[in-house]
């Protein structure tokens, strides 16, 4: 059963609309992939489904446990279970990591004792334990930032997590760390939508089902056999 369904959903980006018609459903427990060229609207699918002001829902509907998701506030959005990992974190300065997901669990029902818990080995799961009391992303690199939003995933073990792009920046052995960690969150019953260019993430991951954005809607639904298509013959193989 879906946990979060998406219908005919057109947005719009300034004078430019984005998204034509996009319809996809997730389900607790699987991973689901969303792959695209540039500019093809993955990243604008992201941010409307957060509730980013710049991103205009014309058309459609979005729902998470059967509840209307565009019609609350982007943080009332986060508190009914939807997590975002952004493809460019901001940096933060003068917000520790450690205080930032304090606050972020208090709001997710996790009391002080139980993050005193958690915190330390979600840390150590993300190779990140020297950067706790860092400043949020500042200075992080490429790869760090994307650990540190799965660190965010991994405590705060959302509904539904569309992860934009966590492969991009990253080296070999971050890359595997990163599967684990969605894999494990999957098998915890979160939904997973993952958008990326490339299949070398998704070769690690045991995929539901693989979904080709183009031109602002998804023309091809397969499994991990379409994934590697893509890899091996671009998306001109989508096009033919």
């Amino acid at each position: 059963m879906a946990i979060m369904a998406v219908q005919d959903l057109h947005v719009r980006v300034g004078d430019s609309l984005v998204l034509r018609g996009v319809d996809f459903q997730l389900s607790p427990g699987q991973i689901h992939a969303l792959m695209g060229p540039n500019g093809s609207g993955k990243t604008t699918l992201a941010l409307a489904l957060a509730g980013h002001p710049a991103y205009e829902v014309v058309r459609g509907r979005a729902t998470l446990d059967g509840y209307d998701l565009l019609s609350l506030p982007p943080h009332a959005r986060a508190r009914a279970g939807l997590f975002v990992a952004f493809q460019r974190p901001a940096e933060v300065e003068g917000v520790r990591l450690r205080e930032f997901l304090r606050l972020a669990c208090a709001e997710r029902g996790k009391g002080f004792c139980e993050f005193q818990r958690a915190f330390p080995q979600a840390l150590a799961r993300l190779r990140m334990e020297e950067f706790a009391d860092r400043e949020l992303n500042v200075g992080f690199s490429g790869g760090e930032q994307k650990r540190g939003e799965l660190l965010q995933l991994y405590l705060l073990q959302p509904r539904v997590a569309i992860l934009d792009e966590p492969d991009s920046g990253v080296d070999v052995d971050s890359l595997k760390l990163i599967a684990e960690v969605i894999e494990e969150m999957a098998e915890r019953g979160t939904a997973v939508l993952l958008i990326t260019h490339y299949p070398r993430l998704l070769e690690y991951l045991p995929l539901a089902e693989v979904f080709v954005l183009l031109d602002g809607r998804i023309v091809e639904r397969g499994g991990p056999e379409l994934a590697r298509a893509v890899g091996k013959e671009g998306f001109e193989v989508i096009r033919r």
